[in-house]
């Protein structure tokens, strides 16, 4: 193994240790339970996320739907209204946006359960959340000085693919679907 290979590779298992890292110190993974409980009974489910983080829901929202749930982007002109029945999927990484408050205003006032991604505890929004699970990940926000190698957010968004990997595992084995149904629903026009 050459030097850049052998650089590659030790960069490459501390970027995926940071990224785990918030997996060993989840503060509820009771939590984990009620969003997968939220998920399989909502008629309609609605995700949101700011920049990286909103990509991150938006993978989110296509193995949802390949999964055969009902669920949309923000933002989408296809994206339904939410009432009672639905549910509105929030990322908020270090805690608090202005969008995302905005979203939940929404949601409340239609009745929609809201489920909150934080990597931080005190975020004021948990007490307005159905479901808050808090993923202690460095964030956009945290500029302590750190040994972290990887930049700004990206172990909260790191952590945000992982657990979104973990949901659909679980709940595709719940939903009973099998891969060929999920490849059924993937798009052709690509």
């Amino acid at each position: 193994m050459s030097a850049a290979d052998k650089a590659l590779s030790t960069w490459i298992q501390r970027a995926c240790e940071e990224i785990s890292a918030p997996f060993d110190e989840i503060v509820d993974t009771k939590e984990i339970t009620a969003m997968l409980e939220t998920l399989c009974s909502s008629r309609k489910i609605a995700l949101y996320g700011v920049g990286r983080e909103g990509l991150m829901m938006r993978a989110l929202t296509m193995r949802l739907h390949h999964l055969g749930l009902d669920a949309h982007p923000v933002g989408d002109m296809t994206t339904p209204a939410l009432g009672s029945e639905d549910c509105l999927v929030v990322s908020a990484g270090p805690g608090y946006f202005a969008t995302v408050e905005a979203l939940v205003n929404v949601a409340e006032a239609n009745e929609a359960r809201i489920v909150l991604l934080t990597a931080n505890l005190e975020s004021q929004l948990r007490s307005r959340a159905d479901v808050s699970v808090v993923l202690p990940a460095r964030t956009m926000d945290d500029t302590t000085d750190s040994a972290a190698i990887l930049p700004m957010g990206s172990t909260y968004e790191g952590a945000l693919f992982l657990l979104s990997e973990y949901l659909v595992s679980r709940l595709q084995k719940t939903l009973a679907v099998s891969e060929e149904f999920m490849r059924d629903n993937h798009t052709n026009l690509e």
